[in-house]
């Protein structure tokens, strides 16, 4: 009779639609029909339906839903999900979750018929050494759910026949961006099909939203590559909408469309990406309820040169399709290396095998290709001699770092690879992990690389975590090639180096990690502290790093009373939990305890450790988190007395929170203190501004001489010429404005653009804009000039007081300031513009030329004759008397030039300046005529009449 039910049921579906399908419909169109258990458990399902029901002995899934609430990268995900037993006996149930591993679980909750449990955190009992030795010597399973940065949650209880139970699990987590992007991601392995499926997620970013999208579903062997090829289109029934600030992603699909996509319930992984607004600033930061956290992501910024050395495994373990994947990975990674680069390869197994002894190769064509047929000629024999190779490595990169200009200041780096755990040499993790670092001495950064299910997990994480690297675990069957390379993509490109950021000591308390090695392109710091200054208005922020030969320095003040922009109260889709409302206390809790626990693991001794522990444990039960030194235990809600060890009901939440996040920094010493002057500029007279007005100062004669240049608009300007002697060239480009009303001119001009050439010790340029600077020395950094800013270099120092001035430095000996004129609301005959000063002029020389710089080592004499009356007319007054006449006389190089007396404001209006006007566009004052001045471009570096050069 059962075999002739299975024949039926075949020729049905073989006849008609698929079976799942087929099956899936019926789902949905009879059992979505009543899901409420409360009414009725046992629903009017299709006679092929109740018999498979019969033969199935696990609960039902009715429900399965996710949602989450992201506020500035941190995210509270609640999942929910319902169980049916529609069976006459009591029958397992197994709630089942993947979870980042560097999520905190914060909550869990069961209601099985009509009693609830709810979690409680509570410290873990410490366990004797000899247990804790046994835990860390346990190879990892496959199946524990601990690869590629996911754990598994697992919960299983009896359910009563006829009756429902559901489960609640809360966890948090800190998004970090990689490769540019935040990846938030949910698991949805249901196991089944499911009558309500559905993901909402909320985001709000007050720094804007930008580049969302919702790939396809991420099965499990493409999970932790964030590559997706083919089809790049949101899984059926995603809706996306978002504002600048706010975003909603629904996924909802029927069960016919889960049965499309996998027959058997396992989806995959829901996965939103997206980026906010940033730009080369400090950062930033944000301030809510006595807490801050900092984020700082610059972009626009030239990479710096690296120092790789590539450590491979090679040993006989590696046959097959691990070293095949591994050599298409370098294959690809080779070619990415930039022209300043310099790498080595290192293949290690029983014996050490390096490429190229004792150097570091310059990345060339023919050096790429000879690497390539080295790594090509691979092949995998004898055991694993982990310490002899890294040994290799370091010594290679500590000898070219001591035999080479570390001025440059390129990063170094080893990228370490192995599918296996120490055999031969030293087999030892502790003095591997102790002879590392000992010759490493934080000069570079270790990023360690585990395949399959043989490494030392421990051991490579510790590793990289103590030499200011990462780690990443990818699995046998999973596409390593594309898993190695994302990873090199990630630490492929440094930006910054020696980052550290500083706040007044006065002002904040218990600061995350504030120095920082390395900063990657697509990467972010973040920064985390209490505020302990509850009277001060703004919270200052310093942030000094590396780039290449330049040293930055980012500063501003941030307003601490910002509660109309970091309350979430009241935004729609952001009614969650009260933990929500304190998202940046939380994120706090979250960096500190992530600090604590990398601590631990680093340190050796064990009071040390003991202390670390007790803190993060303290912590973590302060805010309800799972973590290795706390447990979750399920107690029954009502029970006023404490319940017998059988009553509680656990969870299994094995290595839950065990997975360390690094982050690739630690806390440096204290900070300088916040200078209470502020940054002073000195003022000079000698200056070309407004539309455009020229003022000449000239201290040994006590007079200044001032004169207007009647420009066409796009008309550039040479201001300071002496390329042949200081190397210095100033251009100017104006933009044009109607004329005021009821004036004498046709039109008004304005510095648009200020671009200063230099051409010693080394060629570079600035070319300043009222939004924007652009510095290229060789590597092209922007700059913006609403942030604070100072960017150094031998020989060049630019600094930005936000929207105010830039002052710009070259050799000690010449400085400039350009000062930056913005209109809230301007009149139609104002436009931004800058305004040009000369603030030392020690290191132009004497043939400097120029409209100004032809005055700066040349005196002019005013005919002292017509300088006052010669006599006194009755009845005038002494002070009438020693008024200037209004008409005089300069001579300039043997020129004789009429002037007249005049006031001018300069400095935005700040200082007002008596001088002698010359008229029609300063004729015979200057040498030659207006338009000799007129450079043809912006570097046009001529330094005479007529004559054209370039940088």
């Amino acid at each position: 009779m059962i075999l002739w039910l299975w024949l039926c049921w075949g020729f049905a579906t073989s006849a008609g639609q698929p079976d799942s399908e087929l099956m899936a419909r019926y789902l949905e169109e009879k059992l979505m029909s009543d899901y409420s258990i409360m009414e009725q458990v046992a629903r009017r399902v299709p006679r092929q339906a109740k018999f498979l029901q019969r033969l199935e002995t696990r609960p039902r899934m009715s429900e399965f839903s996710v949602k989450s609430t992201i506020i500035s990268r941190y995210a509270f995900t609640t999942v929910s999900c319902t169980m049916v037993n529609s069976g006459s006996e009591a029958r397992e149930a197994v709630f089942e979750m993947q979870i980042p591993a560097a999520a905190f679980i914060s909550n869990f909750t069961m209601i099985i018929g009509n009693k609830t449990y709810y979690g409680e955190v509570t410290g873990k009992e410490k366990k004797n050494s000899s247990d804790d030795k046994i835990k860390h010597k346990k190879p990892s399973n496959s199946t524990d759910g601990r690869e590629n940065g996911y754990e598994t949650f697992k919960a299983s209880v009896f359910i009563p026949r006829k009756m429902q139970a559901s489960f609640l699990l809360h966890y948090e987590e800190l998004l970090q961006r990689r490769l540019g992007k935040y990846e938030y991601t949910v698991s949805i392995r249901p196991q089944q099909l499911v009558g309500r499926l559905r993901v909402e997620v909320n985001i709000l970013e007050n720094s804007g939203i930008v580049s969302l999208e919702v790939p396809p579903l991420r099965n499990s062997k493409q999970k932790g590559n964030g590559k997706v090829e083919g089809d790049v289109s949101p899984p059926p029934s995603t809706v996306v909408g978002h504002t600048k600030t706010l975003a909603k992603v629904t996924f909802n699909p029927s069960v016919v469309e889960q049965a499309r996509i996998a027959r058997n319930g396992i989806l995959g992984d829901f996965i939103i990406r997206y980026d906010v607004n940033r730009e080369l600033s400090v950062g930033d930061v944000q301030i809510l309820n006595g807490y801050f956290v900092h984020y700082f992501a610059p972009t626009d910024l030239p990479p710096l040169p690296k120092n790789v050395v590539f450590v491979l495994d090679i040993s006989a373990s590696m046959v097959g399709t691990k070293l095949k994947q591994t050599k298409e990975a370098l294959f690809t990674i080779l070619q990415d290396l930039r022209p300043e680069d310099h790498f080595n390869i290192i293949g290690f197994s029983n014996r050490i095998k390096v490429w190229q002894q004792d150097q570091m190769v310059p990345v060339t064509p023919n050096n790429i290709r000879d690497a390539k047929k080295y790594i090509h000629n691979m092949s995998p024999t004898g055991g694993t001699n982990i310490n002899s190779a890294l040994q290799t490595g370091v010594k290679l990169l500590n000898d070219y770092i001591a035999q080479n200009d570390i001025d440059a200041r390129s990063v170094s780096l080893i990228i370490f690879l192995t599918d296996g755990r120490p055999t031969v040499g030293e087999t030892q993790s502790s003095k591997i992990l102790s002879d590392t670092k000992d010759a490493i001495r934080d000069k570079f950064c270790l990023f360690t690389i585990g395949i399959g299910n043989d490494v030392d997990h421990k051991l490579l994480e510790r590793m990289a975590l103590e030499n200011c690297g990462m780690t990443r675990h990818f699995q046998e069957d999973e596409d390593a090639a594309s898993h190695l390379k994302g990873f090199y993509d990630e630490i492929g490109t440094p930006l910054l180096s020696d980052i550290r950021v500083d706040y007044p000591e006065d002002d904040v308390e218990q600061v995350t990690q504030n120095f920082f090695p390395n900063y990657f392109n697509g990467s972010e710091i973040i920064i985390a502290g209490k505020l302990i200054n509850h009277t001060s208005e703004s919270l200052h922020v310093e942030v000094t790093a590396s780039n290449s030969k330049k040293y930055i320095l980012l500063k501003t003040d941030v307003a601490i009373d910002l509660p109309s922009r970091n309350d979430i109260r009241g935004i729609p889709g952001l009614e969650g939990g009260k933990g929500d409302k304190n998202y940046i206390e939380r994120a706090w809790s979250y960096l500190t305890i992530k600090e604590l626990l990398n601590s631990r693991l680093k340190s050796d001794d064990n009071e040390e450790r003991d202390s670390l522990m007790e803190k993060a444990k303290s912590m973590a039960l302060t805010y309800n988190f799972v973590t290795p030194f706390t447990v979750l235990k399920m107690r029954e809600a009502g029970l006023d007395s404490e319940p017998t060890p059988e009553e509680l009901i656990s969870p299994s939440t094995d290595g839950i929170g065990e997975k360390l996040q690094s982050l690739q920094g630690h806390k440096a010493p204290p900070g300088i203190r916040r200078q209470q002057d502020k940054q002073r500029i000195k003022i000079s007279k000698t200056s070309a501004d407004g539309d455009p007005h020229f003022v000449i100062d000239f201290p040994s004669s006590k007079f200044s001489v001032c004169f207007n240049i009647d420009g066409e608009p796009g008309d550039i300007l040479r201001l300071v010429s002496d390329h042949k002697e200081s190397g210095v060239t100033v251009n100017g480009q104006l933009i044009g404005a109607p004329a005021p009303p009821n004036g004498h001119k046709k039109h008004r001009t304005y510095f648009s653009t200020i671009t200063i050439l230099i051409n010693k010790p080394g060629r570079s340029y600035l070319e300043i804009t009222p939004k924007r600077i652009i510095l290229d020395d060789g590597e092209r950094l922007l700059l913006s000039c609403d942030r604070s800013a100072v960017v150094q270099s031998s020989s060049l120092e630019v600094s930005i007081s936000a929207n105010s001035n830039i002052t710009v430095t070259i050799r000690d000996t010449i400085t400039f300031v350009i000062l930056i004129h913005h209109y809230k609301k301007p009149a139609p005959y104002q436009r931004n513009h800058l305004g040009f000063y000369i603030s030392n002029s020690k290191g132009l020389s004497s043939d400097s030329h120029g409209l100004l710089g032809q005055f700066l080592n040349h005196e002019v004499k005013l005919l002292q004759e017509s300088l006052n009356q010669s006599h006194q007319q009755d009845g005038q007054n002494q002070t009438e008397a020693l008024k200037p006449n209004l008409t005089n006389t300069l001579k300039v190089k043997g020129r004789l030039v009429p002037v007249v007396w005049k006031q001018r404001r300069i400095y935005n209006g700040q200082q007002e300046v008596d001088c002698w006007f010359a008229k029609n566009n300063a004729d015979k004052l200057i040498d030659g005529s207006y338009k000799d001045y007129l450079a043809s471009h912006p570097f046009d570096t001529g330094t005479s009449f007529g004559r054209i050069n370039s940088l």
